[in-house]
């Protein structure tokens, strides 16, 4: 409970501004794929599963999912697209599987993660977390 009462006073970013402003220090990068600790943002972006994100001149396919005790984020850089029956279809897998395959690879990851960076938002610095190292630019 004393989590919840402090996390209630603190100003924490939204993970979409987190988001947008990961991809605008890494110059719109292709593609890339990173964690985000809950307990480091307000997630205002709960439900989306894949959708478009603008940022600067480039639009994104965000696949998104809650894979606790992160967010996960994977960008691509595409063309517009009405994601919406996508976005439907994933929300119900989530729902069929009742997460378990989302908690396991969250869990997972506390032990795979090698890398962070830091983002710096208005309400203060936010680490993202990878997998592995990215090289910046790259195709794949």
């Amino acid at each position: 409970m004393s989590f919840l009462f402090w996390k209630s006073y603190k100003k924490l970013p939204k993970a979409s501004a987190v988001l947008t402003k990961y991809l605008e220090q890494s110059n719109e990068p292709p593609w890339t794929s990173f964690f985000i600790k809950y307990s480091s943002v307000n997630n205002d972006q709960h439900g989306l599963s894949h959708f478009n994100w603008k940022v600067g001149n480039s639009n994104y396919h965000i696949l998104r999912s809650g894979c606790f005790p992160y967010i996960k984020y994977h960008c691509t850089k595409r063309p517009f697209e009405n994601l919406s029956t996508e976005d439907s279809l994933f929300y119900v897998l989530k729902i069929i599987n009742l997460g378990i395959p989302l908690l396991v690879y969250g869990i997972s990851a506390i032990f795979m993660i090698t890398y962070k960076e830091k983002v710096q938002t208005p309400e203060g610095e936010v680490y993202v977390y990878f997998l592995l190292k990215e090289d910046k630019g790259s195709t794949h």
